[in-house]
């Protein structure tokens, strides 16, 4: 198998970042019916460089870091624009961002202060990002077949994984200090 392969993940994620403007110009032009095949493609695209990288050993540094970026890339305009066009509050579009810059400020905090690699995700954190992208494809529905229902629930739910998710994050990052001034 050619050295080569190592790289696919690092291109799917690349896909997945160039996916994101032809998905906010559509959601802003009111074509959900694009805009929701081009999220899917870019979920999708999530799902197998992951698996790719994870089952097939094809992990690169630049990997460990574009993966995510694109993750919050995609995640974050699309809930700007559903924010915009005014398909969730701004309570939500503020959680959505804060956890996020939360993330890649304490990420990197941690990676100066013990001198490491990207810390890896943890399983909250692929379960926040998996409900965050059924949220959105559900907004996506509501929109494209005009459903009138209330999302107040999912609007719970999103906020209380986003915010135990962010608490998980933050418990790691303090253990992983601790540990490393430990030793």
């Amino acid at each position: 198998m050619s050295r080569y392969f190592i790289f696919i993940p690092n291109l799917l994620s690349l896909i997945r970042i160039g996916l994101v403007y032809p998905i906010l110009n559509n959601i802003f032009l009111g074509n959900f019916e694009v805009s929701i095949i081009l999220f899917v493609i870019a979920a999708l695209t999530d799902a197998l460089d992951g698996f790719l990288a994870r089952k097939m050993n094809w992990q690169t540094d630049l990997g460990v870091i574009l993966d995510p970026v694109a993750d919050k890339v995609l995640l974050s305009g699309t809930i700007f624009i559903f924010w915009l066009n005014n398909f969730i509050p701004f309570y939500i579009f503020i959680i959505f961002i804060a956890r996020d810059i939360m993330i890649l400020l304490g990420a990197a905090i941690q990676m100066s202060v013990i001198e490491s690699n990207t810390p890896l995700p943890n399983y909250l954190g692929k379960l926040t990002t998996g409900t965050q992208i059924v949220y959105i494809g559900i907004i996506f529905l509501k929109e494209i077949f005009k459903f009138n229902f209330s999302l107040h629930a999912l609007d719970i739910l999103i906020i209380l994984i986003s915010v135990i998710s962010l608490f998980v994050y933050a418990y790691n990052w303090f253990k992983d200090i601790k540990i490393y001034h430990n030793e």
